[in-house]
């Protein structure tokens, strides 16, 4: 005799102790402590929002090691520029991750 599925209401309904998607990637970096390399490659990956079109067309490497940011520029005159606002790209880089990720700005 064949058995038949018979749907059911009560099993249907999300549990209590499900969680949804972001959640589970949250708590999935944090357990493999995989947040702040996440962070680092989302920095390089976003580095034109962050910091603006004319700034990446002219930089030509990005990398965060050890909270410290280096940036490698084509643009002497942009990296005069960018040395006096230091401060600024370490709040727009800490802002945009929401955590105190860089301490140091480093130019190549």
């Amino acid at each position: 005799m064949a058995q038949y599925y018979s749907y059911n209401r009560e099993n249907a309904k999300r549990k209590t102790s499900t969680s949804s998607l972001k959640e589970a990637i949250e708590d999935m970096l944090e357990f493999y402590k995989l947040r702040t390399k996440f962070d680092e490659t989302y920095v390089a990956a976003h580095w034109e929002q962050i910091m603006g079109a004319p700034i990446a067309a002219r930089t030509t490497k990005v990398y965060i090691t050890e909270a410290k940011l280096y940036i490698q520029l084509d643009s002497a005159a942009l990296r005069n520029e960018l040395l006096m606002a230091k401060n600024k790209i370490l709040q727009l880089i800490n802002q945009a991750i929401g955590a105190e990720l860089v301490n140091e700005v480093i130019f190549l």
